[in-house]
């Protein structure tokens, strides 16, 4: 072979190599850059969230006109829970308290059209190790932005990987991790076999009551403050506060480490902030029952869904009926706590 056709012949392989890559990364989409689904990618892992869901909300939405902000709990609301209300779930693991202005600023900004918040927060979230951390969407912002940003991961041989596997789990049509979304960026988690169900359980309540609970967990002082500057930074937003419900198992060993006093007072702050906060967090139907949880704290879509009905009720304007979700206000906070103290005293002593 002359060195001229060796060298047609590799480049030839070689364009026909990337065309394959490029094509296959593009059909699959395993970093959310286009919005087409089929069969092959409709199970879709978590690559870096927050990369995703940036690069969707920039390029992916159309009609939506509220943004869903919190953590990986929240994760699973499935905007298409909502009725009334379009819905894009920005939710992202271990968020920071510290990022919701910029996450805001974000989505207001690509999408002025956005007309409401809801927040979603979780009580040990507002600790100083985990509320004090300095957090920021912006570093994404740049990424997604620069030049040639997704030729270069339809070029990826590592976004070749993430789609490969991306393929074989829709292949499969299985959830097989703790957390895997579909095209239209709703998240599902694995159903566990009771052992490892208890297994996991367990080891979460023990990670809470060494890491984020008792002495581990003072109140940052600025928790208010900060809502504060995030409301006023985003005057023609309206908010809606609602609380993620952990198990009451961990709830009790919240109130056994000492920390009750300290969901009192958050609580009361949020409710100060905002004029009111939808409170799921609390011993009611669902969170009573342990089998609604992944491992403890994280709730599976399926009461993901019912906070969306009661969510959507609260704007609307109706009122709360059920033992899940109540709509907390300065005239009833303290009525509130005292039934929460109650039903947590019953339920211990049982």
């Amino acid at each position: 072979m002359s060195d001229k056709k060796f060298t047609i012949v590799t480049f030839s392989i070689f364009a026909l190599l990337t065309s394959v890559v490029v094509a296959f990364n593009i059909w699959i989409d395993p970093m959310w850059h286009y919005g087409h689904a089929h069969t092959f990618n409709d199970v879709q892992q978590v690559i870096d969230e927050r990369e995703q869901k940036i690069v969707r909300l920039r390029d992916g939405i159309q009609n939506e006109d509220t943004l869903l902000i919190g953590s990986s709990r929240s994760t699973y609301i499935h905007p298409s829970a909502f009725e009334t209300l379009d819905v894009f779930n920005f939710s992202v693991a271990n968020l920071s308290m510290r990022a919701y202005d910029s996450m805001i600023r974000y989505g207001v900004q690509v999408h002025p059209e956005f007309e409401r918040v809801i927040l979603g927060v979780d009580f040990f979230k507002a600790s100083e190790q985990e509320a004090g951390l300095p957090s920021s969407i912006m570093n994404y912002e740049k990424k997604i932005e620069g030049s040639f940003y997704k030729s270069k991961n339809a070029l990826s041989l590592k976004v070749f990987d993430y789609a490969v596997g991306n393929f074989r789990l829709s292949w499969k049509d299985s959830i097989t991790q703790d957390r895997l979304y579909n095209r239209q960026l709703e998240a599902f988690a694995r159903e566990l076999d009771t052992e490892t169900r208890v297994e996991e359980f367990e080891m979460k309540i023990e990670r809470f009551q060494e890491e984020f609970y008792g002495e581990n967990f003072v109140f940052y002082e600025a928790y208010s403050e900060i809502l504060n500057k995030v409301l006023n930074n985003f005057p023609e937003q309206q908010f809606t506060f609602f609380t993620t419900p952990i198990s009451t198992h961990l709830f009790a060993v919240l109130v056994e480490e000492g920390n009750y006093p300290d969901y009192e007072r958050w609580i009361r702050e949020l409710v100060d902030v905002n004029g009111e906060v939808i409170n799921f967090m609390y011993p009611n139907e669902y969170t009573n029952n342990p089998l609604n949880y992944l491992d403890g704290h994280h709730f599976y879509p399926h009461v993901g869904d019912e906070i969306a009905e009661r969510l959507e009720a609260v704007i609307r304007g109706e009122d709360l009926d059920g033992s899940f979700g109540v709509r907390v206000t300065h005239e009833n906070v303290e009525e509130h706590l005292r039934d929460v103290r109650q039903k947590m005293d019953d339920w211990m002593n049982n």
